[in-house]
């Protein structure tokens, strides 16, 4: 099994790099992760609608020319369905029933475009709030991990 995110926008915080480090470290026992860091674009302050399009449009080709191929492709995003914690890891069994390959996605702070969002198997929505991208890593690797030990019938979940 692999798992691959695709995250828009460089990490640079050691608290958060160091929460990131060891849910991939706990992982490694479960699937093969490759993390994928694209460079977002910069966006000016008095960035129009019409730039914001344009940025998220350049930001979505670098996803879809990074994205792996026969992935089942799971895009991180506001509008997308929710799951309880038993129920997600039920989906990630699932898929792995038919795919042996997950990418999930994370946009940078002006979200996805609408090319990556067609692309999608799936629309995930951890909260109807807005998280910063670096926060949003942690929650879903650590979403990940806690639906491989429930998989696994091990002691994690509460």
């Amino acid at each position: 099994m692999k798992i691959t995110i695709i995250t828009v926008g460089k990490i640079k915080e050691k608290f958060t790099l160091d929460a990131i480090k060891e849910y991939e470290k706990r992982l490694s026992k479960f699937v093969e992760l490759n993390d994928i860091t694209l460079l977002d674009e910069p966006i000016p302050d008095n960035a129009s609608k019409n730039m914001e399009e344009i940025i998220l449009k350049k930001e979505g080709e670098k996803i879809i020319n990074s994205l792996p191929k026969n992935s089942y492709v799971v895009v991180l995003a506001i509008e997308g369905r929710e799951f309880d914690s038993i129920s997600f890891a039920d989906k990630i069994e699932n898929i792995y029933n038919t795919n042996s390959h997950i990418t999930f996605i994370i946009g940078a702070s002006l979200g996805l475009s609408d090319e990556v969002k067609k692309l999608a198997n799936l629309k995930l929505s951890f909260s109807k709030m807005t998280f910063p991208h670096n926060l949003m890593k942690v929650i879903l690797l650590e979403q990940i991990y806690r639906s491989f030990k429930i998989i696994n019938g091990e002691k994690y979940h509460k």
